[in-house]
């Protein structure tokens, strides 16, 4: 394996899960299972927040409004897999 796509692999992968944590986070914010008052769940919080809102913001400014429903983490995902099987397909 290249180590160029490794890396680039990786990283999305990464991203991927951090998209994740979010998405599990807020619904347990969002279901009270978990309060932001502590302060660990606060700055995971808002880590997971900043490091997913840039690119996540325009992906909804672009999607039509579902009310309480947020298909942005799920739109995203499937982009960093469409460019991971692209990049397999260049590298290899």
């Amino acid at each position: 394996m290249n180590p160029v796509h490794w890396l680039i692999d990786t990283l999305l992968q990464i991203y991927i899960w951090i998209l994740i944590a979010q998405v599990v986070l807020s619904w347990l914010v969002a279901f009270n299972v978990v309060n932001r008052a502590s302060p660990i769940v606060d700055q995971i919080g808002e880590f997971l927040y900043r490091a997913t809102e840039p690119v996540l913001r325009p992906i909804r400014n672009v999607m039509p409004n579902l009310g309480g429903i947020d298909l942005s983490p799920m739109i995203l995902i499937i982009g960093i897999i469409f460019v991971q099987r692209l990049l397999w397909s260049v590298f290899y």
